[in-house]
């Protein structure tokens, strides 16, 4: 058993030299954390996660390592034609990586910012990543050693994606390690950002806080895809934050494979007059794992629009957790907002607790929330199984075309592929999030 309180996660990167130019935004991140509560069973955001995994190892920092073979850890999208920054247990890999100077965008580790740079990221950060129901947040900010930022400028349309890797390799110690992101779209600028966790092969007793920040100007556009393929030992709990401006548009794709313990917040504000936000996502849970996404979208301004669709897989011993939430505030009117979540329970032990929930303070609008749970259809596995499919063949068919749908919107083919490759290794119970269906 190990020890995991405020004070001792609190200290864990304090030997860590690095940035001292965000020392106050750190120190800042580091009381939020001391002065707030470790969320337990009784707190409604964490009422079905429990945090005891964390206290089941004495996490340390990384210690430096050689290069991974990149080519032989899935961290390597085939056919992904992208700009690329690896980051291995926490600690940026240059060997790995791969980035081409295009005009208007700016892409520029915290470590390796000059001093404007670093004035633009102080200024950012943690502006948008509050927190709110999620300390380790605040955590984060505690532990935050390098990070990335995006920039693009106005009216500038980024050439090729920007995917950044977080690899997990096995370590015989358990290691923390923090994911910070910065993206910032001026005026009608466009771009795609890929945020890819996968894991080497082999146990890994991790833990990793993420945080990504994203703000996109009026007319702005993003296509964000965020990627938790890790190991199922490894812990991740993070949090993407998105403010919206006038017209702005954020696509957003999230696949989830559960673990010991993940959870994934998500919050987006619609500032702007006309903003859109249009996000699908899938969890896929299995053995004894446990996946938690909650989202909250605000609509602070008139004729906003969202579009959320996520659905679950839970098999065998597996817990889910799904938390939607629509805040429509006095001033947002002519809102237009949908929000659904569809779950398949494939064995009698999975488990998932789902709450769409809409709050409406405007008259004008048009909303709607949905939820549900069920098993797959025992008319279309027999329909199938008179065709001669196995039934084990047919319930894989059919859980596939139950999430293989949301892949669509997915504009990146080769990413399409990666996800399409992710499900059906899943379906053919691959202990390998990237293998290939037998």
């Amino acid at each position: 058993m190990g020890v995991f309180d405020q004070q001792v996660a609190a200290q864990l990167f304090d030997a860590a030299a690095t940035l001292p130019w965000l020392q106050a935004q750190r120190g800042a991140a580091r009381a939020a954390w001391l002065g707030g509560k470790m969320p337990t069973r009784k707190t409604e955001a964490w009422k079905y996660t429990t945090l005891d995994a964390l206290a089941e190892l004495d996490y340390l920092p990384a210690l430096p390592t050689g290069s991974p073979d990149i080519g032989q850890t899935g961290a390597l999208i085939d056919g992904l034609e992208a700009d690329r920054l690896v980051f291995v247990d926490g600690r940026y890999e240059p060997a790995l990586s791969s980035l081409r100077a295009q005009p208007g965008v700016t892409v520029v580790r915290f470590a390796a910012a000059d001093e404007a740079q670093r004035a633009l990221i102080a200024s950012r950060f943690a502006t948008l990543a509050h927190g709110g129901d999620n300390p380790f947040i605040a955590l984060n900010g505690c532990w935050t050693t390098d990070g990335v930022r995006l920039h693009v400028a106005a009216g500038v349309k980024a050439e090729r994606p920007l995917c950044v890797v977080h690899l997990g390799v096995a370590d015989s110690r358990p290691v923390a390690a923090a994911q910070r992101t910065l993206v910032v779209l001026e005026e009608q600028a466009q771009a795609q950002l890929i945020e890819y966790f996968p894991s080497v092969t082999g146990c890994q007793n991790s833990l990793l806080t993420g945080a990504t920040e994203i703000a996109l100007a009026a007319s702005a556009q993003l296509e964000h895809c965020r990627l938790h393929l890790e190991e199922e030992h490894a812990i991740h709990i993070g949090g993407v934050y998105v403010d919206l401006g006038r017209t702005a548009r954020y696509q957003g794709f999230v696949m989830g494979l559960g673990g010991r313990l993940k959870r994934l917040d998500l919050r987006i504000r619609h500032r702007g007059q006309g903003s859109e936000c249009h996000t699908n996502g899938i969890y896929l849970a299995r053995h004894a794992q446990h996946f938690d996404l909650h989202s909250t979208v605000e609509h602070e301004s008139t004729h906003g629009t969202t579009a959320q669709v996520f659905r679950g897989i839970i098999d065998d011993a597996a817990r889910a957790v799904f938390n939607g939430r629509i805040h429509i505030h006095p001033q947002a009117q002519k809102t237009c907002a949908d929000l659904s979540n569809r779950n398949l329970l494939l064995s009698n032990e999975a488990e998932i607790d789902t709450k769409p929930e809409l709050e409406i303070y405007a008259d004008d609008v048009r909303c709607s929330h949905g939820a549900t749970v069920s098993r797959i259809d025992e008319k279309s596995l027999y329909y199938l199984q008179t065709r001669g499919i196995a039934r084990a063949e047919a319930e894989r068919l059919l859980g596939f075309g139950f999430v293989n749908e949301l892949l669509n919107p997915v504009t990146n083919t080769a990413l399409q592929e990666l996800l399409r490759r992710v499900v059906r290794g899943w379906f053919g119970r691959s202990a390998d999030p990237l293998g290939q269906l037998p």
